[in-house]
């Protein structure tokens, strides 16, 4: 199936669900709303013409420019032979989105890394923790504005 394709059918299952699609990027992507995420993945994945049965990668990104936080999942069909990115955009103070760990199980460590380095919360995630980073760490390294302490337990970074 073309990008076009996907995206009219994922619009007729769940009309306002996608936001956007865009056909000029090297991997065409759909811009879903951010709070049907989990629905539309999960139509993606259970409609047989679709069949996107592998979660490839899914990665968190922030964009302090446009004030947002950012889902990126890479989709692939190996049964159909087709791929589709989905987007999901969240505003940087309250950035909220359902987990798609019911989906395709791979979700689970990928959701707990977007949120222990970008503060994403997954809603429904089942062990929704630190993965990377200590539990008492403060803060999430990789949103753009954030301050590396000094120290840590007694640790200086500082040379």
């Amino acid at each position: 199936m073309t990008p076009v394709e996907i995206r009219d059918r994922v619009e007729g299952a769940l009309p306002g669900a996608v936001l956007r699609l865009e056909t000029e990027a090297i991997d065409p992507w759909l811009l879903v709303e951010p709070a049907r995420i989990r629905e539309v993945c999960r139509l993606l994945r259970d409609d047989p013409d679709l069949a996107f049965g592998s979660l490839m990668c899914l990665s968190g990104v922030d964009w302090p420019k446009e004030n947002k936080l950012q889902v990126v999942y890479h989709l692939h069909s190996i049964e159909r032979g087709h791929r589709i990115v989905l987007k999901a955009d969240m505003p940087r103070d309250e950035p909220r989105v359902p987990s798609v760990e019911s989906v395709w199980k791979f979700a689970n460590w990928h959701e707990r890394e977007a949120y222990d380095l970008l503060g994403i919360v997954f809603e429904g995630h089942p062990d929704l923790r630190r993965i990377l980073l200590p539990f008492d760490w403060e803060g999430h390294p990789l949103r753009k504005d954030y301050v590396y302490p000094d120290t840590y337990r007694g640790i200086t970074n500082k040379p």
